[in-house]
């Protein structure tokens, strides 16, 4: 009787079959997610992209090409001449006076406008009494429409309103200081002073946008925790300590984007500037660059060199733009919050 051999060492007795391994089925559901998502990048981020590279980059692409050019603005041909326009604009005192007058507005004019329709903001949400509950002024709803008001008007039309304001023969606010009894201001000429032109012409532009902002700021002072105010009244804190270490922080982030805003307006104050004073003010004293832009591409017909300028103004409002949030990081840094 045979036996059988053993089955030889480290063999399977017995060849069990390996289980398939289960099939993927597609997941429909994603491939429809990365579609909606395909769709709604190619509306919403994809068409405006469009827009602005053609409406922004590309003619400030353009208007940077032109500006190493001599282009007369209306001859086909464009001789290319390097950087010999911005070196003719770093020796162009008019230029740098106009500059500087430009940067002045970038200076005063946002924080004037902010610091006041602060301050307003404040007197009509909790500047009301101490006694009860937390209100502004009587009357604060009437404050606000009528501040308001300069905002809807068009900027040509309140240059011409305060050119007549300020005329030396019949304006009003002559009128009004020599009824006062200042007779010195009977024939002062605010807008052909080189000392006051710059000055009258700020206050112009304040008056124009600090209502805007004072309502822009009313709505973000109302929309922090009524309680915070509750609390500081309790601990003895006055209106101004209040502004300032609980309203002043909570807006932060909306006082970031008015000054923001106002200082692009300050670089860009053409109409305003042309509407009281297009010579540009005595010995230069209220031209800004962008008049000086209007003069050198359409009197002149140097669109070339004019082009620099622009070039310049918008290195100048980008640089800007990015000290205000840099300032904000290193602030909201020291305070230890996150940026």
């Amino acid at each position: 009787m045979t036996t059988a051999d053993p089955a030889p060492t480290g063999a399977l007795a017995v060849d069990e079959p390996s289980s398939p391994s289960p099939r993927r089925t597609p997941r429909r559901g994603r491939r429809r997610w990365d579609l909606d998502r395909v769709s709604l990048v190619a509306v919403f981020l994809g068409i405006p992209f469009t827009f602005y590279v053609l409406m922004v980059l590309y003619p400030f692409t353009q208007a940077a090409y032109y500006s190493l050019t001599g282009w007369s603005g209306f001859s086909p041909t464009q001789p290319f001449v390097g950087l010999d326009n911005y070196v003719r604009l770093a020796q162009d005192d008019g230029f740098m006076s106009a500059l500087g007058n430009s940067l002045t507005l970038l200076v005063v004019v946002p924080a004037v406008t902010i610091v006041a329709s602060f301050a307003l903001a404040v007197l009509v949400t909790f500047g009301g009494p101490t006694s009860g509950g937390v209100r502004g002024l009587r009357g604060s709803g009437v404050y606000r429409v009528v501040s308001f008001f300069p905002y809807v008007v068009p900027a040509i039309v309140i240059g011409i309103i305060w050119s007549q304001v300020f005329n030396p023969a019949n304006g009003l606010l002559n009128g009004l200081l020599t009824l006062v009894g200042l007779d010195r201001f009977q024939d002062f000429a605010w807008l052909g002073d080189a000392s006051t032109a710059m000055p009258a012409s700020i206050v112009v532009i304040v008056w124009a946008f600090i209502g805007f902002y004072m309502v822009l700021f009313v709505a973000a002072i109302r929309s922090i925790d009524l309680e915070l105010f509750e609390a500081a009244r309790l601990d003895g804190a006055g209106r101004f300590r209040t502004a300032l270490h609980v309203a002043a922080p909570g807006i932060a982030g909306s006082v970031r984007t008015a000054y923001v805003y106002m200082g692009i307006l300050a670089l860009d104050a053409f109409v305003y500037m042309q509407a009281l004073n297009p010579t540009g003010g005595p010995e230069g004293s209220t031209k800004v660059v962008t008049q000086e832009i209007y003069e050198t591409a359409f009197t002149r017909g140097q669109f070339g060199l004019a082009c620099a300028m622009g070039v310049v103004l918008a290195v100048v409002t980008l640089v800007f733009t990015a000290l205000v949030f840099a300032v904000v990081r290193l602030v909201r840094g020291s305070d230890g919050r996150t940026a």
